[in-house]
């Protein structure tokens, strides 16, 4: 079996996901190095899992010839310059999700990638679930004509911090950013963005400037239409919907339950809540990304979520954060108009 010798920089709540994931569930990948500025933690897990060198500074990887492969999983306001010192090192990158949250940073890193020639993936875990991808797959088929209506809901069990909120870049480039990418991924490009928000269940995100419940209405460049349905706090768990509703039928994805079991009383039937965390619902979705990425590198394949679709989610959030602030649809190309 062919090995794709690869270093994680970033050993965080994400970088250690995946850290466990390639050496335990990955044959494909073979770990050799880690980095992270709290060296002490970094140096734990790779005593853990048998990693045989950890640094502090990223650039003594990306000047190791042995390693071709690098995955980025540090603070979001690093990933743009660890991906473009990457690529001019000629390394091939999978990075985290949001790439930034400035658009100009973006640019940098993408420019980068496109002189080197090397390939960027982008972490956005869900197009790997095999509910969704199935939904996806179903409309693009035809089977069921075409698109009209998009719903996905995504409602996380418990609000985040102040701190987290406030270095976050707000709840459409921090949540709904997984949403836009889904978005496009289901049905295809949008064209209009028209979003509402409101603090009704968490009042201190107000100190950061956020919001806790948003609906956000697509107008897709087919003539779909879409909504997505978000909230900062469900009490009951971790609700993960989406529907396609389409000219000959409908397709969706329903919340998957931490069992099936069904208990009926006098009181009526009862069934297991959704999972609470987002780690619980969607584990084997982080092995399908790193997977796929390996694959690419080792037969020489484009990834199928690129640096694009990495841009064009912040673009969207960008679009939906004007919409906020000025009350009115906001055109994608007011952002951004792509030549």
């Amino acid at each position: 079996m062919n090995r794709l010798n690869i270093a994680v920089i970033g050993t965080g709540r994400m970088g250690s996901v995946h850290v466990r994931n390639l050496v335990r569930k990955i044959p494909e990948a073979n770990l050799v190095a880690l980095c992270d500025i709290r060296l002490e933690a970094a140096q734990a897990l790779a005593d853990e899992l048998g990693v045989p060198r950890v640094v502090r500074d990223y650039h003594e990887l990306l000047a190791d010839p042995d390693i071709p492969a690098v995955l980025i999983a540090t603070s979001t306001d690093t990933h743009w310059f660890i991906i473009r010192d990457a690529a001019l090192a000629g390394k091939q990158i999978f990075c985290e999700k949001p790439l930034a949250l400035d658009l100009p940073s973006i640019d940098i890193a993408l420019a980068a990638v496109a002189q080197a020639g090397v390939k960027l993936q982008v972490g956005f875990n869900r197009r790997f679930d095999p509910s969704f991808r199935r939904v996806r797959d179903i409309v693009a088929s035809g089977a069921i004509g075409r698109p009209c209506i998009l719903h996905i809901i995504a409602r996380d069990p418990e609000p985040p911090s102040v701190e987290y909120a406030k270095a976050s870049g707000g709840m459409f480039l921090d949540m709904t950013i997984h949403d836009f990418d889904m978005a496009r991924f289901q049905v295809g490009e949008v064209e209009e963005v028209y979003a509402l928000g409101s603090v009704l269940v968490a009042p201190q995100l107000a100190e950061a400037g956020d919001v806790d419940t948003t609906l956000v209405t697509l107008k897709f460049a087919n003539g779909a239409l879409g909504v997505l349905d978000n909230s900062r706090q469900a009490v009951y768990g971790y609700d993960q919907r989406l529907e396609v509703f389409c000219s000959a039928g409908t397709a969706h994805a329903e919340n998957e339950a931490v069992n099936t079991v069904v208990v009926g009383d006098q009181t009526g039937m009862h069934a297991a809540l959704p999972p609470r965390f987002f780690m619980q619902r969607y584990p084997e979705t982080y092995v399908n990304e790193v997977r796929e990425f390996i694959d690419c590198v080792l037969n020489d394949k484009a990834p199928s979520v690129t640096g694009r679709d990495g841009r064009l989610s912040v673009v969207l959030g960008y679009a939906a954060l004007k919409s906020y602030r000025e009350n009115r649809p906001v055109r994608v190309d007011e952002i951004w108009r792509e030549t």
